[in-house]
C-alpha cells in the first residue's frame, strides 16, 4: 500500500529573549542591514529558535548583508538566519533568495518592533511565527505541570 507524503507545516517559535537580540540588534547596525545566524531545533515542522551567533566574516552595508558560509563550525543546531531590511518591506529579495541558509529565514523590517518581524522558507513562502514566552515561564510551566502531576497521587 502507498502513502502519498504529506507536505510538512511549518511554525516557527522565537523566544522572547532572542526576539529582544534581533531587535536590538537590527537597531544597533541601523542604517545598515544585520545579519545573525539562528540557533535552534525542529521536529515535526515545529522550529524552536532560542539563539544568536554572529556570522564570522560578515559584511553589510545600506542594502546587504552576507558572510561566507566555509568557515562556519558544522553545528546542526544553526537553523537559519535573520536579517534586517532597513528600507522597504519585508519581502525576500532575489538575492536573499538566491542565499538562503537552513529551515527559514526572518526579515526585519525598519523600524524594528515586535509586529516586523516575518519569516519565510525557502521557496518565498511566509511562514506563521509565534513570538513564544520567555524561558523562565517555560521553565516555570515545567515546575507547576510536574507539581500538579506529583499532587494527583494520594498517599495513604
Amino acid at each position: 500500500m502507498l502513502s502519498k507524503n504529506k507536505k510538512l507545516e511549518r511554525k516557527i517559535t522565537l523566544n522572547q529573549e532572542t526576539r529582544d537580540g534581533i531587535l536590538t540588534f537590527c537597531k544597533m547596525n541601523h542604517p545598515n542591514e544585520g545579519i545573525l545566524i539562528l540557533r535552534g531545533k525542529s521536529k515535526h515542522g515545529n522550529v524552536l529558535i532560542d539563539g544568536l551567533v554572529i556570522p564570522p566574516f560578515s559584511e553589510t552595508g545600506a542594502d546587504f548583508a552576507g558572510f561566507p558560509h566555509n568557515p562556519l563550525p558544522l553545528d546542526p543546531s544553526y537553523i537559519g538566519i535573520v536579517h534586517s531590511h532597513p528600507a522597504g518591506s519585508a519581502e525576500p529579495s532575489l538575492t536573499d533568495s538566491n542565499n538562503f541558509f537552513g529551515l527559514v529565514s526572518i526579515i526585519v523590517k525598519s523600524p524594528y518592533e515586535n509586529d516586523d518581524i516575518f519569516a519565510w522558507d525557502s521557496s518565498g513562502n511566509k511562514i506563521p511565527l509565534d513570538m513564544g514566552c520567555s524561558l523562565f515561564y517555560h521553565f516555570h510551566m515545567v515546575l507547576v505541570l510536574h507539581w500538579q502531576f506529583l499532587s494527583s497521587f494520594h498517599y495513604f
